[in-house]
């Protein structure tokens, strides 16, 4: 049964993203703000699916700490289930990602239109700099800026660098810092196609107002809460690494 509904899912992906990526490019003469929300669409379409087809439910906790203006979100990054959960979970945004999406098919055209911040992460000096001016000409605009600081998908219980993109942003602009830890990738995992069925947890911190503090400060203040509140939620997943701590 995990299997099959896993196989549907699939094919409901296959079915749905074209026809969202073409309405979208169809809609490229019409304003920036319909054009997203036409492509936008597509992820609320893919949770609820997700939800009743895959069992996969979530819970949010913290949304009191959603602030009223543009922020610069820090999530963890897991699988690909946060990129859609965040755009119904938050107000309008745009995600920081690497140029290499934009050549997957439909998807990547799709992401073309949502006024994102595709990067070189080989570049990391060019790419800090296209996060920062790039990122506060979105933030003006009214969208939120969605950074996945470790760079990649991480592993359960696995940390990696923060790198200081997001904090450096919010430190230029001057807008807070919202931190994200999630548990998205014990059920939506990177190393399969089989998706589990399970409740996934949203745990949104208190917003870091940049205030006086360097990129580097607040950068640190984000993954501090993001790591806490990882091991608080989900200790499970943190029970190897334990020993090892303890030893150091």
């Amino acid at each position: 049964m995990l299997a099959l509904r896993s196989l549907l899912f699939a094919v409901f992906l296959v079915i749905v993203t074209p026809p969202c990526a073409i309405l979208g490019i169809l809609a490229f003469p019409l304003p920036s703000s319909v054009r997203r929300r036409i492509v936008a669409s597509w992820a609320p379409l893919v949770m609820w699916f997700a939800w009743h087809l895959l069992g996969i439910r979530y819970r949010v906790i913290g949304r009191e700490n959603i602030p009223a203006g543009s922020a610069v979100i820090v999530s963890k990054h897991q699988s690909a289930w946060e990129t859609m959960a965040l755009q119904v979970i938050f107000p309008p945004l745009c995600f920081v990602f690497k140029r290499e999406l934009l050549k997957v098919p439909f998807f990547g055209w799709g992401l073309a239109l949502t006024s994102g911040i595709a990067i070189d992460r080989g570049a990391a000096k060019d790419a800090l700099t296209q996060v920062v001016e790039q990122g506060q000409a979105r933030l003006a605009e009214g969208f939120w800026v969605v950074v996945f600081p470790e760079g990649t998908r991480v592993e359960l219980g696995a940390t990696r660098r923060y790198q200081p993109g997001g904090a450096r942003l919010a430190q230029q602009a001057q807008v807070p810092v919202v931190p994200v830890a999630h548990n998205a990738g014990e059920f939506w995992r990177r190393d399969t196609w089989l998706k589990t069925p399970g409740e996934i947890i949203v745990s949104i911190g208190p917003a870091i107002a940049p205030g006086d503090m360097d990129a580097n400060e607040i950068n640190l203040a984000a993954r501090n809460w993001i790591e806490a509140e990882m091991r608080r939620l989900f200790p499970h997943h943190y029970a190897a690494t334990i020993p090892q701590a303890a030893a150091s």
